[in-house]
């Protein structure tokens, strides 16, 4: 044990010392190329001395670096994420600065521009000397990856060493169960077509893939909320109108989630998947994990429980580290500017606008949370944790603006798989086996918007149903001229004697709310859930212009006479308590179960007044989404409703081989069996919601 002991340290110093002089070696060249970097005073020196100054200067920003930088780094906790980005290389160079001056040699000198450029090279390239050096240790390796990913564990935390495996789940946002198929017979994702024995890897699958059904809210908060805290119950949405707190609620806001996650838990009784040991990274809800890094429903807390940040300060404590992924989340920005503009000049259809912040948040999403949230699930299984579940939005950010199926997307697929290939290495070095699980919260529909098709948003179609005024624009449109002319002739008629005609009032007018090609109509002076009797009195043409227009696939109402009641063209009416697969009614187009989805989110206590759901072309696979988004989700029709289960053979199968796997919460029950075969955490079954009101 002494031997190794001490082969480890002269290993660790050898390699400090290799960093050191690569370093040096860099400063010289940075010296003799830039004009504004200098290394010896206005009189000349001799080379001996200059080396000695670039060596001096190279080995006390190194110590800096390794001292100061995480102190810095934690002082700028707080700070939002892109400014923190933007801050990496004015602090990088501001530690150049005070190395060259407090240098015993004096004779270092750097403008503060060249400053940020030579401290910016120099970390890049210690980095990968570093790193270089440590893959060729794999102790080594295993320790420098631990220290960047999670320097802020606790220690003694995880059962290091323990005989039983631990499980890791890597949910992919919006990659959908065809998507993944293409890509892994594309060669993109060579790691999972590894895993799946396909031929292009020519080896034994180690793990299955299995399609699942999300519920009608086809989104991540309602999944997520179902696979981590095992219900999703009362989420109609993305976004939706409270009544009775006249809030809106929207999943990736911290106040909606945290509630939400009060909910869940509330309703379930217990704390959510992850409650014994468990790590919750880059999640929108925490699943009762103790370990916390960038989770949106405690993002709003204050005070040293509130854990979100400290992934940051994991991955960025390391000052290479945040160069290599500031200089990333640059050419990320510059490449979406490039590809937006390439779709400009060829003209591709369908096409949203991609400018403004939106660059950016791109780059955020694919760069900055995926290096950082990684980075945390290695900490967490070198640290052998028992379970970890942890989101990478990368996927699901450009496909919403580039196309599902777009070269885009499928660049992102491939960075993905080069994560996931990552996270598989080190569990090699973990200090217990474990398994990998992979899966998706949703896929994604492609289409053109509502709005690029019709003229006019799901809006502006409302409020001309209802007989309100609206641009003039959206006036001249065909879907305007026939809203407006059935308004007309819809108010010629005779109304019931309790039937006054309603005039509207500001603030009556109705809250309309898009989640992809779902759209959700709540009128806010009304405290109940209207229903359709009530919204024909009030506004008689509305529903009609809503179920007729070719681009909705059909509506759904609540109903003083059948209950809920769903809407289709040329009249069709069916009580949602006789729609099943063999008699569809308006949802023959959306393929099995959405009858019971359907009728499972009309018995919402917080469903809308009215539901729309877009309409569906099942040749092409395309919806119209009510948000700018040619990727979108969140409805029902075509792959949005078909994400992926992908799970090592060594744990039991998900569902039985005729048996379909249907809904988020039924993919929580399967991952909870999966943790128990596991011996990982023990999680209470929850009693079904008639025996708990029994």
């Amino acid at each position: 044990m002494g031997g190794r002991r001490w082969r480890r340290l002269l290993s660790g110093v050898w390699r400090s010392i290799a960093v050191w002089a690569v370093s040096t070696v860099t400063m010289l060249v940075l010296a003799g190329a830039l004009p504004d970097f200098q290394l010896e005073s206005s009189n000349g020196d001799s080379a001996t001395r200059i080396a000695v100054t670039a060596g001096v200067g190279a080995g006390v920003f190194g110590l800096l670096s390794s001292l100061v930088w995480p102190l810095l780094v934690r002082a700028l906790l707080l700070v939002p994420a892109l400014v923190l980005g933007l801050l990496v290389f004015f602090l990088n160079g501001s530690l150049l600065l005070i190395a060259l001056r407090i240098n015993p040699s004096g004779q270092g000198e750097a403008a503060p521009e060249t400053a940020v450029v030579v401290a910016a090279v120099m970390s890049a390239v210690a980095s990968a000397t570093g790193g270089a050096l440590a893959v060729r240790d794999d102790d080594a390796y295993g320790r420098r990856l631990y220290r960047l990913a999670d320097r802020r564990r606790r220690r003694g935390d995880g059962h290091a060493g323990s005989s039983t495996p631990g499980t890791v789940f890597l949910q992919l946002d919006g990659v959908g169960h065809d998507v993944l198929e293409e890509a892994v017979g594309k060669g993109l994702m060579p790691t999972v077509a590894q895993w799946l024995g396909s031929p292009v890897s020519s080896g034994r699958p180690t793990h299955r893939l299995t399609p699942w059904r999300t519920d009608w809210s086809s989104q991540t908060g309602a999944s997520q909320l179902g696979i981590l805290h095992g219900s999703n119950h009362d989420v109609p949405a993305f976004r939706w109108y409270e009544k009775d707190t006249h809030e809106v609620m929207v999943c990736n806001r911290p106040s909606s989630a945290a509630e939400l996650q009060r909910r869940a838990i509330e309703y379930t009784g217990d704390g959510g998947l992850l409650t014994v040991d468990g790590a919750s990274r880059g999640n929108l809800f925490s699943g009762g994990a103790d370990q916390l890094a960038l989770v949106l429903s405690i993002a709003a807390r204050r005070g040293r429980e509130n854990r979100s940040r400290s992934g940051y300060f994991a991955y960025f404590s390391d000052p290479a580290n945040a160069v290599r992924t500031a200089m990333s989340f640059v050419a990320e920005v510059l490449r979406e500017m490039g590809q937006s503009t390439w779709a400009r000049m060829e003209k591709r259809r369908p096409r949203v606008k991609r400018g403004g912040l939106y660059p950016f948040v791109r780059a955020f999403a694919t760069v900055v949370e995926r290096d950082v949230v990684v980075a945390a699930v290695i900490g967490d299984m070198l640290a052998g944790r028992n379970a970890v579940y942890a989101d990478l939005v990368a996927y699901d950010e450009v496909a919403h603006h580039s196309g599902p199926r777009s070269r885009d997307a499928e660049k992102v697929l491939e960075r993905l798989d080069r994560s996931l290939a990552l996270v598989a290495k080190v569990a090699e070095h973990a200090p217990r086996l474990y398994r990998i699980v992979v899966l998706s919260d949703h896929g994604q529909s492609p289409g053109e918007t509502f709005l690029t098709r019709y003229g006019l948003s799901l809006g502006n179609l409302v409020r001309a149903g209802c007989g309100l005024p609206v641009p003039r624009k959206v006036q001249h449109t065909h879907s305007g001229t026939e809203a407006r002319a059935a308004v007309r002739a819809a108010l010629r008629r005779p109304v019931e004697e309790r039937g006054e005609h309603h005039r509207p009032s500001r603030r009556s007018e109705p809250i309309v709310l898009a989640s992809g090609n779902l759209g959700l109509v709540s009128f806010p002076d009304v405290p109940h859930r209207m229903s359709r009797e009530e919204i024909d009195r009030r506004h008689p043409a509305l529903l009609s212009t809503l179920a007729n227009h070719p681009g909705v696939g059909f509506v759904l109402v609540r109903s003083e006479e059948y209950g809920g009641l769903v809407l289709g063209a040329n009249g069709a009416e069916v009580p949602v308590d006789k729609l099943d697969d063999a008699r569809p009614g308006p949802l023959a187009d959306f393929g099995p179960g959405a009858a019971d989805a359907v009728r499972r989110t009309h018995s919402f206590p917080h469903v809308a007044d009215i539901m729309v759901n877009s309409s569906y072309d099942p040749q092409e696979g395309e919806v119209l989404a009510f948000e700018e988004q040619i990727g979108s989700h969140g409805g029902l029709g075509g792959a949005q409703a078909r994400p992926f289960l992908l799970s090592p053979v060594a744990l039991s199968a998900p569902v039985e081989d005729d048996a379909d796997l249907v809904g988020a919460e039924q993919v929580h029950r399967v991952l909870r069996r999966w943790l128990r075969e596991c011996d990982g955490p023990q999680v209470p079954l929850a009693a079904p919601a008639d025996e708990r009101a029994a």
